[in-house]
């Protein structure tokens, strides 16, 4: 009977031995097939990113082409001749290239490139300058000093941001022509003195800078005006460098004011001068577009060099939110 009974609880033992050995073979191909499918998942989700990557790299390539092309091709048609450009079959790159276009371009009748360089660069400066000492002083105003009607005043100011351009357009051209100021330098530059825009930009700048800053500053009796020259402007110099380089390249691009009320030789600007000059070859009657490509090429110049060299103080300033701390 006691052999039996040892042997019946041998056998249950083997049995729940087995049985545990069996429930732990199930459990490691349980883990195996969960990590097997894991690792399925991650490659898939890999080769996805993958594919994913190289569609945005392709379609930024594809842009970048539709966007560079065209400067391309005002290069490469600036050193061209004239039969080349005509020719039937457009040609990617010169088949002889004719450096003297850009010597045509400074020597076209009707277009003194010296004189439209100068006259651009006069009233780029000055009225940048100008437009940032009032930016500068408007938006330290509306962030920093209390009056009354404050709120409503800026509020108004940014109304007028809803307003079309035409309208100023047409309004200023009335008051200038009144107040005499047609064909002079005041006219290309006071109109458009004040930015809404920069002002609202800089005004939110000048919120993220610490209040305690300009309460110590009172404390140590200094002034408003000297605050913001030796503490606000110096931690807002991002946002300023970004308006000063978008103001200067607006002087450099504007073309419809200087066209209306800037029509003597004096004080025409660049992107005008461009416009009306005649590029005709005299001795075929034709009008020779390597030679304005040429010109055209000249006045991009300056621009292009701008933007590449003070494209991330533009990106800082504009998408500048402040200081923490």
């Amino acid at each position: 009977m006691t052999d039996n009974m040892t042997e019946n609880l041998i056998e249950k033992d083997v049995t729940s031995e087995q049985a545990v050995e069996q429930q732990n073979d199930i459990a490691t191909e349980d883990k195996v097939m969960k990590k097997k499918d894991i690792d399925a998942v991650s490659k898939k989700q890999t080769v996805g990113k993958v594919f994913v990557q190289i569609g945005l790299y392709v379609f930024l390539g594809i842009m970048a082409l539709v966007v560079l092309f065209p400067f391309y091709w005002m290069l490469i048609s600036s050193l061209k001749t004239l039969d080349e450009y005509n020719a039937n079959v457009p040609t990617l790159w010169p088949h002889q290239f004719k450096w003297s276009n850009y010597t045509v371009a400074f020597d076209t009748d009707g277009l003194n490139l010296g004189r439209l360089f100068l006259n651009t660069c006069i009233v780029g400066i000055v009225s940048t300058i100008l437009s940032l000492i009032v930016t500068v002083l408007s938006a330290y105003a509306f962030a920093r000093l209390e009056f009354k009607g404050k709120n409503v005043l800026f509020a108004a100011l940014l109304a007028t941001m809803m307003i079309p351009g035409e309208l100023f357009t047409i309004t200023n051209y009335i008051t200038v022509s009144d107040l005499g100021w047609t064909n002079t330098y005041t006219v290309l530059i006071v109109p458009f003195l004040v930015s809404v825009f920069y002002i609202y930009l800089l005004r939110q700048n000048f919120l993220q800078i610490p209040n305690e800053l300009y309460l110590a500053a009172k404390v140590d009796g200094s002034s408003d005006l000297k605050y913001l020259w030796k503490v606000m402007i110096p931690l807002s110099a991002p946002t300023l460098i970004s308006i000063t380089i978008l103001k200067m390249m607006g002087s450099w691009n504007s073309y419809i004011w200087p066209r209306l009320v800037a029509r003597d030789t004096a004080h025409t600007l660049i992107t005008v001068g461009l416009r009306g000059a005649s590029f005709v070859d005299q001795a075929t009657n034709m009008t020779d577009f390597p030679a304005q490509m040429a010109a055209v090429v000249i006045v991009t110049i300056p621009l292009l060099l701008v933007f590449l060299f003070f494209r991330k103080y533009i990106m800082r300033g504009v998408s500048r939110s402040g200081l923490k701390g």
